[in-house]
């Protein structure tokens, strides 16, 4: 296995070996190796293999990055295994210690023992390059460790392509990869001196919750909806967790206990290890402040900002930080400009916020049961029906059928309508639109209602949604619009037996999110 200060090499037969000698052995793409164990992730891995074995010439830069525990590691270290690759993974220290790690890494590879001196990161770069001369990735894992104390590093990549580009240097085939996602989403935008360099840039996403449910092994799908309600779809956490996931409902609890909320388990202070990896939060008790707010249900910024006693102008940086971190995003009224509801993006940290912070003390104190029984309103209202939204969601986007909402969608979202007569407001939780969402008259497929409670949806559900449907008329094409029904807990008698009587109402319970279309 490839590890800081050191490369591997992979002969023909497929062994990984040291070596002084100057053959490069660079397998095809179609002779590489999925890695082992590898769940999903083919696009991904695919994509790395491209990159690292086409027959493009010249100097080519990847990034790639994503939040903790989605396994780039793990995919990048199984491709400097089978291209030979030069693998750094850099660590929190200073320019110093980093320089020389990097020495050892070339001397290896080179077969000289001990390790070769650099003064500065434009010698090493350098040496990398000459040394990897385009047949071998070199790969630098933790890229933002390396930023933090060597802000040049860009520059002297920008230079060292640049030569290599205009036929000065040797030409090499580099990606970076990083964690802190904020940090490395900005290293090809605006005036950076990467921008318009890069021929891939590979986000690396959690697991969506079909996947999630297949990655835990767990067939029953209200099992699988609460574990993906805590961890969501992120890899890492299964091998973080002790022992194998809950097999039935009854045994999800004990699960909790032994793990999440067990804090003498890495799991319990999970939230504060993902806040602390990204550099640009500075003010940790201002964004957890934030994210807490958000939590617990005010969704836009001049509610966050009234409860933090904030101005709201003065928010407008800490939303934007968090959400280029990936822990908010703003999701858009489709007609309603600039009034976007501030989410949770991570269902653990929303679980975290809305369980797990409230009752630090008490968890502590080894009182997790009186704890987790006292935090079920807001696990419900703040967790589950938050989460179950965002299923429904993702379900009426990727995986319903032509034939249940009379069309293709183009957008998927939610949306507000005023009621007059009423004096009050419907949200729609799921608005499916085919064509263009900007149009005089879109064209509405579907509109949706979605309970993520423990009760039965019921026939009041039904008549608001119809509602809905009714007022949306004023600014969208709603003639044929379908009527779906999303319900954790199933339906009450009379909304099934209006299912069967009428063909614009689809019932869609939890079977049918894991398993149908």
């Amino acid at each position: 296995m490839v590890s800081a200060g050191a490369v591997s090499w992979v002969d023909h037969s497929g062994r990984a070996t040291y070596s002084n000698s100057t053959y490069l052995y660079v397998p095809k793409a179609s002779q590489m190796d999925r890695p082992p164990d590898l769940f999903d992730r083919e696009q991904e891995w695919d994509d790395l293999v491209q990159f690292a074995t086409d027959a493009t010439t010249g100097p080519r830069l990847g990034v790639v990055y994503g939040r903790r525990r989605q396994g780039k590691s793990y995919l990048l270290r199984h491709l400097a295994e089978q291209t030979n690759g030069l693998y750094y993974q850099a660590l929190e220290e200073e320019r110093g210690p980093t320089l020389a790690g990097i020495g050892r890494l070339i001397a290896a590879d080179t077969g000289i023992s001990g390790a070769l001196t650099y003064g500065s990161w434009e010698e090493a770069f350098r040496a990398l390059a000459q040394r990897a001369d385009q047949a071998r990735p070199i790969i630098l894992d933790e890229f933002p460790y390396l930023l933090a104390k060597s802000p040049e590093l860009p520059s002297v990549i920008q230079s060292v392509f640049d030569d290599a580009r205009a036929g000065q240097g040797a030409s090499f085939r580099l990606l970076v990869c990083g964690s802190a996602v904020s940090v490395m989403s900005e290293l090809l935008s605006g005036q950076k001196a990467l921008r318009g360099r890069a021929s891939i840039d590979l986000i690396m996403k959690p697991f969506d919750y079909r996947q999630a449910a297949a990655f835990w092994r767990i067939e029953d799908p209200k099992l699988a909806f609460l574990v993906g309600a805590v961890v969501g779809g992120t890899p890492g956490y299964r091998a973080l967790l002790d022992g194998p996931p809950p097999a039935t409902i009854d045994q999800f609890d004990d699960w909790l206990f032994a793990g999440v909320l067990n804090p003498s388990h890495a799991m319990f202070r999970e939230a504060d290890n993902l806040l602390t990896e990204d550099p640009a939060i500075s003010d940790r008790a201002l964004y957890q402040s934030v994210l807490a707010a958000i939590a617990d249900g005010h969704t836009t910024r001049s509610g966050v900002g009234s409860l933090l006693r904030r101005e709201d102008s003065a928010l407008r940086h800490p939303l934007l930080v968090l959400e280029r971190a990936g822990f908010i995003r703003r999701d858009e009224d489709l007609w309603r400009a600039r009034r976007p509801l501030l989410r949770l993006d991570d269902p653990f940290l929303r679980f975290h916020f809305a369980v797990i912070r409230r009752n630090v003390p008490r968890f502590e104190t080894r009182r997790t049961a009186e704890a987790w029984a006292e935090s079920q309103p807001a696990f419900v209202a703040q967790v589950l029906g938050p989460h179950f939204e965002q299923l429904a969601r993702t379900w009426t986007d990727r995986f319903a059928s032509i034939e249940t909402l009379g069309g293709r969608p183009s957008h998927v979202g939610f949306t507000q309508v005023n009621d007059v007569e009423e004096r009050s407001r419907v949200e729609l939780d799921v608005v499916a639109v085919s064509g263009n969402v900007n149009a005089d008259r879109p064209h509405v497929l579907a509109v949706g209602e979605a309970k993520g409670g423990s009760a039965a949806l019921a026939l009041v559900d039904l008549r608001k949604l119809e509602r809905g449907r009714t007022l949306l008329a004023a600014r969208a094409d709603t003639a044929d619009a379908r009527l779906l029904l999303f319900s954790r807990s199933g339906f009450d008698p009379d909304v099934v037996d209006a299912a069967r009587r009428r063909p614009d109402i689809e019932l869609v319970d939890l079977d049918r999110l894991y398993g149908g279309s």
